[in-house]
């Protein structure tokens, strides 16, 4: 767990992603629901005064760079093998996992970005309340909803994203649409009870139970373990015998890499030390949780954080640690004057708002930077094209440094 030095840095540098999530009463549940519903998941939002900065606006994301449209679609997964890590009376773990692909054309319906429940559940949580609730529902994304894929015969690699703790899978959607832009199959998880809203198919949205045991001794390992479960269960569901996705066949299961953010990245190592069919792992600003164990992880990790905690001998000293355990390729870069939303959509969405979350620092700066490195380190592991990028500072980017990588610059 990280020191009360490192949680009060962290709290000071996270403003919309804050790593000390609120939790959000249930509402009455709608009728018929299981004592697991009435307990943990809400029906409807009470409206939030507005405000005249932000009211009307819609937020939208940029366009992904790559030669392809994107499509997408999403998976109600159910796991019977196992029950919900946070919600005893759960004997099975219930997923939402959202898919962005290369598609054959720009046609049909562009993606939501998230319901109008997960909506206002979010802005409450991070105490946004001059936006109305329903506002990042109305994101503009670039995604049209299953389009026909483009591709054939296991041709294309997947990337598996997992959020930062107490948001969505949405807040990587910028990162997603680029990467299936240029050729990936991306499938973004929303961890069950450990966002502040995730809303199934059937209207039922779960809130943030894991919220309540964040200050636990258990809570990293726990998490940590449960989000590894969690890719493994949907990689089994996307590359095993009975796939859950008509095209799941376009996927090379050979070609498997994950990125999270924050508690999302953290879980990157152990999911590559428990499942071997991840290739190629990045963390986006998130401690380490559960230390690389001594026989060390010989896949290829990047870490990408922000300069004032992240950089070696930094306030997070597990990166230090998990840096020395690393010995396959590495490169430690960090963002100077980035913070701990940098590497998410949302800062740049609420700047779109109005609402100053980053200070000095660009949100959609951050986005540009983070589409940037994280795609060219998929480029070069599994696809094994040259991405100088990765290997010299860059022009473009001077605010990226690189920190005892091989080589240093």
């Amino acid at each position: 767990m990280p020191t009360p030095v490192l949680r009060g840095a962290l709290a000071a540098a996270v403003a919309l992603l804050s790593l000390t999530a609120s939790v959000v009463p249930a509402a009455p549940a709608l009728a018929g629901a299981s004592a697991v519903d009435a307990a943990h998941v809400v029906t409807g939002a009470s409206p939030v005064p507005g405000s005249p900065d932000t009211r009307g606006r819609t937020p939208a994301l940029p366009e992904p760079t790559g030669p392809h449209p994107v499509g997408t679609t999403t998976l109600h997964l159910v796991d019977d093998s196992r029950p919900d890590p946070w919600v005893a009376e759960a004997a099975s773990r219930e997923l939402m996992v959202t898919l962005w692909y290369p598609a054959r054309a720009s046609r049909g319906r562009r993606a939501p970005y998230m319901t109008a429940q997960e909506s206002a559940l979010l802005l409450k949580d991070q105490n946004l309340d001059r936006v109305p609730p329903d506002t990042l529902s109305r994101t503009r994304t670039n995604a049209f909803v299953d389009a026909p894929p483009r591709g054939r015969g296991r041709a294309l690699p997947l990337v598996v994203l997992s959020p930062g703790f107490s948001v969505s899978r949405s807040s990587l959607t910028a990162l997603a649409e680029e990467l299936a832009s240029r050729g990936y199959v991306v499938a973004g998880i929303d961890h069950t009870y450990e966002a502040s809203g995730t809303t199934f198919p059937d209207g039922r949205t779960a809130t943030c139970v894991a919220c309540e045991s964040e200050e636990s001794p258990e809570f990293g390992e726990k998490t940590t373990k449960g989000r590894a479960a969690d890719v493994s269960f949907v990689l089994d569901r996307l590359i095993g015998a009975d796939p859950a996705w008509p095209a799941a066949g376009l996927i090379d299961p050979s070609r498997i890499g994950m990125a999270g953010h924050s508690i999302g990245g953290n879980s990157a190592t152990w999911t590559m030390l428990t499942d071997r069919r991840v290739r190629a792992g990045v963390n986006m600003d998130g401690t380490f949780y559960m230390p690389i164990p001594g026989k060390g992880l010989t896949r290829p990790f990047l870490m990408l954080g922000a300069g004032r905690i992240h950089k070696p001998g930094g306030l997070d000293d597990t990166w230090d640690r998990d840096w020395r355990r690393m010995t396959g390729w590495k490169r430690w870069l960090t963002v100077e004057g980035a913070d701990h939303g940098s590497f998410s959509d949302y800062p740049m969405l609420t700047e779109q708002l109005g609402v100053d979350v980053n200070g000095r620092f660009s949100g959609a700066r951050g986005v540009e930077i983070t589409n940037r490195y994280v795609n060219a380190f998929f480029d070069l592991h599994l696809r094994k094209r040259s991405r100088p990028l990765l290997d010299g500072p860059s022009r473009r980017y001077p605010e990226v440094r690189s920190w005892l990588g091989r080589p240093s610059w």
